[in-house]
């Protein structure tokens, strides 16, 4: 076997991500997603409508349900390049590189959503369920990659991760006058989590552990306001706080079958959306603006080793996204829509290392959707997506060991980890709208 293999302990991170933004999906549902998550200000669905911005809902009378589900594929790949050391620990000049290929499959994205008021009153309300962050990557153990070879070569071996977050919400909005809206929105969270291995524990002589599945309760709140001048000029504001989570409760094996625990935190961290919309004839244009604040959230706001080389957080910065969608419906009961989302890196060169899991890190994502208006009630949805990273996220390997000799975080000279992705979904949904009543 390699002498190749770097005599040192890999780091991984926690995070799994599917999402295009960060760790944040990018829309939810059908609809949305399709418009390339905008809703802000520009509410043509419900789920976008409760997703974004709370005061939205007011736009809507009567019952409305709907019902999404996203089957979802992506194709991240783990590329390592180290040096390679002789029996002595000295470098020989030679390096070692590899590339290892995601294997999971396809996961599925659901969505929950139902509103209802009644058109002579100013109070709305709304009650979702929406799986807004979560999945993970699976990279098999792997001789021809440095980073997945055995634990007991240096390496981390199979590399798997499984993250998911649901959260409920209930909604109020109350229809200050005709043109402007105000909502809240208290949020309730399930999020459950499993690593292999898991770097947040503290290694023992024979590497890191795995972890039997763990989960956690978290709250926070949002709040909206929503202005709709009436000749087609659309304004919103939203602000979701962080929502802040118990522990993670590890329960984690070594490969010598020894155990122990620890505790782990990540929160979701604050969304601020703007947004404008513009309504004309056969035409509705959305575009949203957010800022995502990892800096102020656990689990993303510190990075780097602990003194017993346990990962200590992400360390991902704050993070911008652009999204923007057009509707024609032009076409009898066979509305199109067009969506674009841009968002920037969280992740910076120095700690590349530290999020080899999150690999969805998506830069530009590329929608297209249609709906199906069966009649007056009902109606079917789907979109297609499709997302790029436009080029690796690229950093050097780290060791605790090369810390005083190459800061910051030890990383090894002459080494290089990266990943990058492609995501691709399709997502159907159904829109079914109750009798109002008085109606035949």
């Amino acid at each position: 076997m390699r002498k190749a293999l770097v005599k040192c302990t890999f780091l991984l991170a926690t995070a799994m991500t599917f999402a295009q933004a960060g760790h944040i999906m990018q829309g939810v549902g059908s609809v949305n997603m399709s418009m390339g998550g905008a809703a802000t200000a520009q509410p043509l669905d419900i789920s976008g409508a409760l997703q974004w911005n709370p005061a939205t809902i007011s736009s809507f009378d009567g019952t409305i349900l709907k019902l999404d589900a996203g089957f979802f594929f992506s194709s991240p790949e783990l590329s390592a390049t180290v040096p390679e050391f002789d029996n002595t620990g000295q470098p020989t000049g030679n390096f070692f590189s590899g590339t290892t290929k995601d294997d999971r499959g396809v996961s599925i994205l659901p969505a929950l959503s139902l509103v209802w008021g009644k058109e002579e009153s100013n109070h709305t309300f709304g009650a979702s369920a929406f799986g807004i962050s979560g999945f993970g990557v699976t990279f098999p153990e792997n001789m021809s990659n440095p980073i997945n070879a055995p634990q007991s070569m240096g390496g981390f071996g199979r590399i798997e991760s499984d993250y998911a977050l649901l959260q409920v919400g209930f909604t109020w909005a109350y229809k200050v006058s005709d043109k402007f809206s105000i909502g809240v929105a208290p949020t309730f969270n399930y999020a459950s989590l499993e690593l292999i291995p898991n770097p947040t524990a503290n290694p023992n002589q024979s590497g890191y552990p795995t972890t039997d599945k763990a989960s956690a309760l978290g709250f926070g709140t949002q709040f909206g306001a929503f202005f709709d001048s009436g000749s087609g000029i659309k304004a919103g504001v939203s602000y979701k706080t962080k929502q802040s989570f118990s522990d993670f409760e590890l329960e984690n094996t070594y490969l010598d079958n020894s155990t122990s625990t620890n505790d782990f935190n990540i929160e979701y961290p604050a969304i601020l959306s703007l947004g404008m919309g513009y309504s004309k004839g056969n035409f509705d244009l959305a575009i949203d603006y957010r800022t995502v604040f990892y800096e102020n959230a656990n689990g993303f706001s510190t990075t780097g080793w602990t003194q017993t080389a346990s990962v200590a957080g992400f360390g991902w910065k704050n993070i911008s996204i652009l999204s923007a969608g057009l509707q024609f419906k032009g076409i009898d009961k066979l509305p199109l829509r067009l969506g674009y989302t841009y968002s920037t890196n969280p992740i910076d060169e120095e700690v590349t290392f530290f999020n080899i899991p999150a690999t969805a890190i998506i830069e530009n994502a590329f929608q297209l959707g249609v709906s199906y208006e069966v009649n007056d009630r009902f109606s079917l949805d789907g979109v297609f997506h499709y997302g790029m990273s436009n080029g690796s996220t690229t950093g050097p390997v780290l060791n605790p060991a090369f810390i005083q000799n190459s800061p910051p975080y030890g990383a090894i000279p002459g080494s290089s980890v990266s990943y990058d992705m492609t995501t691709s979904m399709i997502m159907v949904g159904i829109t079914y709208n109750f009798a109002k009543e008085g109606d035949k």
